[in-house]
């Protein structure tokens, strides 16, 4: 919507932020009504940009937050995110929301603290965020506008490759693979085969001599015939970490 002379911000959006924004406002520069008395990170998320998704902050030039309030005709820029991002007082782990389950089993598989589960509603994944300082990954906008969100992202990507590459790209956590449990993210140890054969089909125990087994759940694991997909996984991850990010 145009706005009137003397009442409007001229914002200039990074042109991977678009995406956020209704197509018809899609351009290098947008004018946006201002009333003089919203905050910049009010004025950012009206057009539909969470701020878990915005680097820096110009106001005519000058370096500003969230909280300022710009003059009605001041121009605003509004940068992208550097990755990888850094995260003050993060330890590393993730949450992820109740449509991400493929995407947490990969990051598990990639030995990445991947909390989920498939019946948090949105205010027990602001509060476990808040509680375990776990960055929420999601591709609801709305739950990464809540105030009482410790730390977001919006995850890009329609496919769990797409979506995979993003988040590595995005953080860049380090990877030790096949030290996690896919079902219950536990960590998992080597168990010798004893331990655990009367828990293995026939064909496994005359096959396979290693094993891993989950400390929470006790889930049995070993590098099977469907081992070949869950490699290229890995190996998709190590390489796609320095990849431009999905759009």
């Amino acid at each position: 919507m145009d706005s009137d002379a003397g009442t409007a911000l001229s914002v200039r959006l990074a042109p991977d932020l678009w995406l956020f924004v209704v197509p018809r406002r899609r351009r290098e520069q947008i004018e946006v009504r201002y009333d003089g008395d919203a905050t910049l990170g009010h004025v950012v998320e009206a057009l539909g940009v969470p701020l878990t998704e915005v680097g820096t902050l110009r106001s005519s030039g000058a370096t500003v937050t969230a909280s300022y309030r710009p003059h009605p005709g001041d121009t605003i820029e509004v940068r992208s995110l550097q990755r990888p991002q850094q995260v003050p007082g993060w330890s590393g782990q993730f949450l992820l929301d109740v449509h991400l389950g493929t995407l947490a089993r990969r990051l598990r598989i990639l030995g990445i603290d991947a909390a989920y589960r498939n019946d948090a509603d949105d205010d027990a994944l602001v509060d476990e965020a808040a509680d375990q300082r776990r960055v929420l990954l999601t591709q609801d906008r709305g739950l990464l506008k809540r105030r009482a969100l410790w730390a977001g992202a919006y995850v890009r990507g329609a496919q769990p490759g797409e979506q995979l590459a993003d988040v590595l790209n995005r953080f860049a956590p380090t990877l030790v693979p096949w030290t996690r449990c896919t079902t219950c993210n536990g960590e998992v140890d080597a168990v010798a085969k004893h331990e655990v054969s009367d828990r293995l089909p026939a064909g496994t125990r005359r096959r396979y001599d290693h094993f891993t087994r989950c400390r929470r759940c006790g889930r049995v694991y070993w590098h099977g015939a469907h081992s070949r997909r869950l490699d290229a996984i890995v190996a998709a991850a190590r390489s796609d970490r320095g990849r431009p990010a999905p759009t």
